[in-house]
């Protein structure tokens, strides 16, 4: 008994003891095991978002730019024409609305080729403060003048994404702004006997290059941005282009997204035709919402 009894003291203490080792053991593990499933999960969970990395995207929505124009329409050896500010000289609102869509088609995981479009039609009646060349015509003081700038805007991107994550994309866009622009103006009133109207119309292609970021910030949030710059000179189109967008995304259900952001566009373009010669610089820069719709398979994004 006396011998019997130094071994059940080992067995009482190794009991507890083993089950205290394999109690660490298993908490050990369990955290462990939640470590890798936590960073597994935020790796992971991109990859499955409705309004992320989906084969097709498309945008639709209100633009509200703040613009600052001028344009000088004149003869081609300079003898004739001036500076027209178009918001000062002919009361042009600065503050428009405007509408906005676009189109991505994600080709591959580091493909993207993208397709926007934008319009702007703006007008004013103005009697003027200062005489005006313009055209053929010279507008008078104290004349009143109709004035008119219409503008479309279309532009085609391809994407190259030279760091590719689930939650985060960052590459290089080549494309191009094609503006097609028409700004005139006329005689109004007791003046329009005189029947002075001109007109100047331009097809302006203007090449970009740019870089763009796109970052998933949460579940239903994401931002995205992009700048672009380019001059070039074309034929008897010589212009220059920066444009930049800062938008942030957020996920109000399913492949349905709300975006709101901030857009700047500056360009300048001088064209050349045959009697006259134009200069046209117009920037617009301001706030625009739109409705984003995502749907398509998703592309696969790689952590390594």
């Amino acid at each position: 008994m006396k011998k019997l009894f130094p071994f059940l003291v080992m067995i009482l203490f190794w009991i507890p003891l083993h089950a205290q080792v394999v109690a660490e053991n298993n908490l050990s593990e369990s955290l462990n095991t939640s470590k890798i499933e936590n960073a597994e999960f935020q790796d992971n969970y991109a990859d499955d978002l409705p309004w992320h990395a989906r084969r097709f995207k498309f945008s639709a929505g209100a633009f509200f730019p703040i613009n600052n124009t001028q344009v000088e329409v004149g003869s081609n050896d300079g003898s004739f024409g001036n500076l027209i500010d178009f918001e000062k000289d002919l009361g042009f609102n600065r503050s428009t609305s405007s509408f906005t869509g676009s189109f991505e088609w994600r080709i591959s995981r580091r493909s993207r080729l993208g397709a926007e479009y934008f319009y702007l039609d703006r007008s004013s009646t103005k009697r003027l403060e200062r005489e005006i060349e313009f055209g053929d015509n010279t507008y008078p003081v104290d004349a009143t003048v109709g004035a008119f700038m219409e503008n479309h805007i279309a532009r085609i991107t391809y994407g190259y994404a030279f760091i590719s994550k689930p939650k985060y994309e960052i590459g290089a866009l080549i494309g191009a702004h094609v503006m097609f622009g028409d700004v005139g103006l006329r005689l109004e009133g007791a003046t329009a006997s005189a029947e002075y109207r001109d007109n100047f119309s331009f097809t302006a292609p203007l090449p970009d290059l740019g870089i763009w970021g796109e970052f998933v910030l949460g579940k239903k949030v994401g931002l995205y941005a992009n700048f672009n710059y380019f001059a070039v000179k074309i034929d008897d189109i010589d212009g220059r282009l920066l444009s930049y967008n800062l938008s942030i995304l957020y996920n109000v259900y399913k492949n349905f997204s709300l975006t709101a952001g901030y857009t700047g566009l500056n360009v300048r373009v001088d064209v050349e035709k045959s009697r006259l010669n134009g200069f046209f610089k117009w920037g617009y820069n301001g706030p625009s919402i739109t409705a984003t719709y995502s749907f398509g398979n998703h592309v696969k994004l790689y952590k390594h």
